[in-house]
């Protein structure tokens, strides 16, 4: 099983040593970790220093490390240049998809995070039927944002009529932001890993944003990381703790269903991923495949991530 490394205390050093990832604190061991086991490194403190062969022996493996800032949001990702026996050819199509296909393709995902949210809100109790119907209303581009629509239903029925979506807040917003955070770089990790490249974007396409097409890719996923986040919060756990770290590193392992049988979040992003390169290698957007959202008992699931 593959693990989220989450670095949380200030002043640590990391280092490889014999396939190790070895974490110290004044010259003294505090941990280690096969290097084989890590989906990805999240450093999440102030003074942590690294070695460059950790960050290249990260890279031969494919495992993203994220930089995040106070309020837990990622800030910066360092990836591997070569991801895919096939990147170059992979790369060239997703420079040169049209735009008409990538309007599809976003049309297609959109469809996808409204069908999650409907999920997410069945799961805790809430009424979904008017999400069916504004998922058949999505157009090609999304020109109507249905998206927005969606989330101003979405937002109040599942955490309450006082809540607000603001990154800068401590409170449960906190929460969505680290679980995005890892999410953001599980997405990051499959793009590279299936040949593409994380900046080309399919909608989100700021100059600024490196990571435009994992943020693209995770939109489905993000019921996940709410749905969580309202259960830590049901349990006490309103703020970043190492108890809500545990819960949100177990997330990647959570099932989920696939047109192959039961998959797992993290082969969920990795099948994703592999799709959206058909899409842009045969130009058709009907090859991308996002995932299916869970049942219920699925949802339910998420209980026991929390420690």
């Amino acid at each position: 099983m593959e693990r989220i490394v989450d670095i949380a205390t200030d002043g640590r050093h990391l280092s490889v040593l014999r396939g190790f990832l070895v974490v110290t604190e004044d010259r003294q061991e505090v941990g280690r970790i096969p290097l084989d086991d890590i989906a990805a490194v999240i450093i999440n403190a102030h003074g942590v220093t690294w070695s460059a062969n950790l960050v290249v022996a990260l890279a031969e493996r494919g495992a993203p490390v994220v930089f995040c800032a106070a309020n837990h949001a990622p800030v910066a990702l360092c990836l591997p240049l070569e991801g895919h026996h096939a990147q170059n050819a992979r790369l060239r199509a997703q420079w040169e998809a049209g735009r008409p296909l990538t309007k599809q393709l976003w049309r297609r995902i959109v469809i996808a995070k409204i069908h999650w949210q409907a999920a997410a809100l069945s799961a805790h109790g809430h009424d979904p039927s008017a999400f069916d119907l504004l998922a058949r209303t999505v157009g090609s581009g999304d020109p109507e944002n249905i998206e927005a629509q969606a989330a101003r239903r979405y937002w109040p029925m599942l955490m309450g009529d006082t809540f607000r979506r603001d990154r800068s807040a401590d409170d449960i917003n906190a929460l969505l932001n680290y679980g995005y955070t890892v999410l953001r770089s599980l997405c990051a990790r499959a793009i590279v890993g299936a040949g593409l490249h994380p900046s080309i974007g399919i909608h989100h396409a700021n100059r600024g944003n490196a990571f435009a097409l994992a943020d693209d890719l995770i939109e489905p996923f993000r019921p996940l990381v709410d749905s969580l986040a309202l259960r830590l919060k049901g349990a006490g756990v309103d703020t970043v703790t190492p108890q809500a770290k545990r819960a949100f590193a177990r997330l990647i392992a959570l099932d989920l269903p696939s047109s192959e049988g039961t998959t797992t979040v993290s082969g969920a992003a990795l099948q994703f991923a592999r799709s959206l390169c058909d899409s842009f290698e045969n130009g058709q957007a009907s090859a991308l495949s996002p995932p299916k959202p869970p049942s219920a008992l699925e949802f339910a699931g998420l209980d026991a991530l929390i420690p």
